[in-house]
């Protein structure tokens, strides 16, 4: 969740901790610290707020040195105020620790230092981990790293650190246990951060640190990689980065959602590149095809995810049935790894996760491999832990993104899992050659329709946000591909605007939901021309005969539901399948413009964070 940045080497390190806090913001953004290292003393400024604050802070101390570490905090532990907020310091002013995580047993951990004479000042876990190394390394004489090691043996929960010690300046100790770290290589100088996009500009170079992994990075060195259980050398592996600088900048757009929204095309376009052959009639997939057996012989796929990836999972679900006729159940992997679900070694489990790095679905996929079930991954991150414990997997190839509230990942998730259940379908023989064929050359067309949708609905979009931005309440309603949008887009108004919404089957309307609706109840119908089409139709009924404000999202040219909705939003025509593509243009813009016109931050939600590394 946190965000962590830390440099070693030549340069200035202020400057480059700055800016790389400022990049890892999504992460987290209720405080803000720096610790810096100019040959003497320490220099700390931290505060309440964002970077830009911290900015402000540091104004108070000397900012030069070489040596510097920053923390951007998404609060678990400790209210956000300006003590809580990393760095934080042992008793001795010594050692200076920044951590991403949750050490769940803190508290004994505590008592047993409070007993021994130390002296708390926050009410963080990382506090006691900080002092609980010094303890370490004062009573038995240790080295910073080993001492770190010895401490990190102690607890129990998820961390990323870096430990820095005044009287050694000439190395930073890091470690990660559950929560992301990265280390770019340049020449004669380290890079540290929780992803890559701190360094981009600096080095193409990068170490990803493995669980149960630390490092000793030290100037002028190589860099040793140790085994945290038992001290085993591990060998760096070094890779290349696949980003570059221009992809995490906001190039024009005034918030990074609206720039990812319209993303979208190219981001499709991307996924299915290579992959997608339309015209041989050839989908291929490495990880699909190297395991293409355990598929076919699957008595069944569990989908694990969480937020918008469980959307997608649930959009995958209609898709896979339908084309595969493989049965498919869709979990929440924060309820998956703790309900002692029944796994066998004939189960596919599908892990969803744009990060990577989702902490439940990350013990999801450990349980699943414990019981003997084939674990297929897909994500965006390239060398995200999730790319590294499943078994095969498939990118996303959206490119980074920033924003807080997930667009381009729902569509390129989709994109990957509709090749997926089309591959199989046509190895099972479950589709027709003809529909085959038509749905390839179908998703195809996409990323042209979803540019013809945002150029179509934008200013609609608009229009109808700026009527009902004050709206206390929102319904999404859909049938059959399109429910999963529904929760989709009702999670995206909640996300960025905090007006309540929620997202139904559209036949669940009468079943409880219809209560609701009055005058002054805005409902987000989704209704594109498709199989279901005339008992939704139906549904807007119900909803008009009680006086509730209708937006529709209908296929372009429909006259009947036209006559009834209050707003209609127009998108191509497409296939039910591929609607959800489609139909989730309109939402995704609907919600931003609300947000923006409500004056909330939408690239920064108030208490979300963009990936969730803890439970």
């Amino acid at each position: 969740m946190c965000g962590i940045v830390g440099y070693i080497g030549h340069r200035e390190a202020f400057p480059i901790v700055i800016k790389g806090l400022k990049r890892l913001e999504y992460r987290g953004y209720d405080s803000a610290g720096v610790m810096l290292f100019d040959g003497t003393d320490l220099k700390i400024a931290k505060t309440k707020g964002k970077v830009s604050d911290l900015e402000l802070k540091s104004s108070e101390i000397t900012i030069n040195g070489t040596i510097g570490m920053g923390h951007t905090r998404w609060a678990t532990h400790g209210v956000p105020n300006d003590v809580n907020s990393h760095p934080h310091v042992s008793n001795s002013g010594d050692l200076v620790i920044i951590h991403n995580g949750i050490i769940e047993n803190y508290e004994p951990l505590k008592k047993e230092l409070i007993k021994r004479g130390y002296i708390f000042k926050s009410d963080t876990d990382t506090e006691v981990l900080i002092n609980l190394i010094e303890d370490v390394q004062k009573k038995d004489k240790l080295k910073l790293g080993k001492a770190v090691q010895v401490a990190l043996n102690q607890v129990v929960g998820a961390y990323a650190v870096c430990v820095f010690d005044k009287k050694n300046p000439d190395e930073i100790i890091v470690a990660r246990l559950g929560s992301p770290l990265a280390i770019g290589v340049g020449e004669n100088e380290y890079f540290i951060a929780s992803d890559a996009s701190p360094f981009i500009e600096y080095t193409s170079n990068a170490i990803y640190l493995e669980d149960e992994e630390m490092a000793i990075v030290r100037l002028h060195k190589p860099l040793k990689i140790r085994k945290i259980k038992d001290d085993s050398l591990v060998d760096p592996y070094i890779q290349e980065l696949q980003m570059n600088l221009e992809q995490i900048e906001k190039g024009g757009y005034d918030h990074f959602m609206l720039k990812e929204i319209y993303e979208q095309p190219n981001a499709i376009k991307d996924t299915y590149r290579g992959r997608l052959h339309a015209n041989s009639g050839i989908i291929q997939m490495s990880g699909i095809e190297d395991n293409l057996e355990k598929f076919l012989h699957a008595d069944r796929i569990i989908v694990i995810a969480c937020g918008t990836s469980w959307h997608a999972g649930l959009v995958a679900e209609y898709i896979l049935e339908e084309f595969t006729r493989i049965p498919v159940e869709v979990e929440y992997a924060s309820e998956f790894r703790y309900r002692n679900p029944i796994i066998s070694s004939k189960d596919v489990v599908i892990a969803i996760s744009q990060s990577g790095e989702t902490a439940d679905t990350l013990a999801a996929i450990k349980l699943a491999k414990e019981k003997g079930a084939f674990v297929f991954g897909v994500c965006n991150v390239v060398g995200s832990s999730i790319s590294r414990e499943t078994h095969a997997g498939a990118y996303t190839h959206a490119g980074p993104e920033i924003g807080v509230a997930s667009t381009k990942a729902f569509t390129t998730q989709i994109t990957v899992l509709t090749m997926i259940a089309l591959r199989l379908a046509k190895a099972k023989g479950t589709l027709s050659n003809p529909d085959y064929f038509r749905y390839l050359q179908e998703l195809e067309l996409i990323p042209d329709k979803v540019s013809e949708a945002l150029k179509a609905t934008n200013e609609i979009a608009k229009q109808i946000a700026s009527i009902y931005k004050d709206a206390p309440n929102c319904l999404y309603l859909g049938r059959g591909y399109n429910f999963p949008v529904a929760l989709e887009g009702a999670l995206k108004l909640k996300e960025i605007s905090y007006i309540h919404a929620e997202g139904y089957p559209a036949a669940e309307m009468k079943h409880g939901p219809i209560a609701l609706i009055d005058e002054k109840m805005p409902v987000v119908v989704i209704a594109p021309k498709q199989t279901h089409y005339d008992k939704v139709v139906s549904n807007i009924q119900e909803i008009k005969s009680r006086s509730g404000k209708i937006i529709a999202v209908v296929t372009k040219g429909d006259t009947q539901v036209k006559e009834l909705a209050d707003h209609v939003i127009e998108i191509p025509e497409t296939s039910d399948a591929l609607s959800p593509l489609l139909t989730t243009i309109p939402l995704q813009l609907l919600s931003y413009h609300i947000a923006v016109l409500r004056g909330c931050n939408v690239d920064q939600p108030r208490n979300l964070a963009k990936s969730v590394t803890v439970e």
